[in-house]
């Protein structure tokens, strides 16, 4: 696996790749990998014949007070799983290659609308920071597909749409979200917490799965299942951010005839912030 740390360099390897007819997968992160990202990496490998992985700890996307800088940092490792997984390019840039104007953007990417509801409500800035750094890197590599979390669905409908709308030239590949043992969705910042809290935060997947399978039976409305939801996650010692039921292919609020739905919440387990989702799959409303 090769190690490129400017713009230049990436370009350069992709054309040559191009040249020979190569495809180009791409799966773009912020290090501290593990098998959730492996994961990503190797359905990319499926869907190309090359694949570039990027680690970059995208400032754009922290707000005051929140994680940046002790955010887990370990590139060595990071570097042996990706050989192990057959990355062929690691794209490894600093903040003033990306941001050569002091280190922040001059010219910024918004998706109006998805960016201000969930996550975007209660963190001001971080998905108009996702998407510049995400068109960025897009612009950079140009590669063929990008493969990209359904743990973070709301960043992944998010980009879906500047896809579109900007008529970027990439298929985005959505990947299932991969879990521990006991359920909690696997993230860089589940090393924040204890072996206990471990435990105590898989409540955030069971919860969302009783959720789930009462609104595809109709047992529950909406909003019953949001608030026992969110009674539950409390019990269990979370801060909930939210619990909300959306409709799945643009996160707008679902009306009765919806049936492709999914629940997603965010929740607080001492000082760590975790999110997770479950796709939702209706019946139809009863006919009298």
């Amino acid at each position: 696996m090769d190690t490129a740390e400017t713009i230049a360099e990436v370009r350069a390897q992709v054309t040559d790749w191009r040249k020979t007819g190569e495809s180009v997968g791409f799966v773009p992160t912020m290090g501290n990998l593990h098998a959730g990202h492996l994961s990503l990496v190797e359905l990319a490998r499926e869907q190309a014949d090359r694949v570039v992985v990027s680690i970059f700890v995208n400032p754009l996307q922290f707000g005051p007070g929140e994680d940046f800088d002790r955010y887990p940092r370990t590139l060595e490792e990071d570097r042996r799983k990706l050989i192990d997984t057959g990355a062929d390019l690691l794209f490894l840039p600093s903040v003033y290659e990306m941001y050569p104007a002091d280190g922040g953007a001059a010219t910024f990417v918004h998706v109006p609308g998805l960016s201000e509801v969930l996550c975007g409500q209660s963190r001001p800035g971080h998905f108009r920071g996702v998407a510049t750094v995400v068109c960025k890197l897009l612009n950079i590599v140009q590669p063929t597909c990008v493969v990209l979390g359904e743990k973070d669905f709301q960043q992944l409908v998010l980009l879906q749409k500047m896809v579109r709308d900007l008529d970027l030239p990439v298929e985005i590949i959505p990947a299932p979200t991969r879990r521990e043992a006991n359920g909690l969705a696997l993230s860089s910042r589940n090393g924040y917490l204890t072996a206990e809290q471990r435990e105590d935060a898989a409540q955030l997947q069971r919860c969302l799965e009783e959720a789930g399978h009462a609104l595809e039976l109709r047992n529950r409305t909406v909003t019953e299942a949001e608030t026992r939801a969110v009674d539950q996650l409390r019990q269990a010692g979370f801060r909930v951010d939210y619990v909300s039921v959306r409709r799945r292919n643009d996160l707008a609020l679902p009306c009765d005839e919806d049936r492709e739905l999914i629940v997603l919440a965010a929740a607080w387990m001492d000082r760590t912030r975790l999110i997770d989702n479950r796709k939702i799959d209706r019946q139809p409303p009863a006919r009298e």
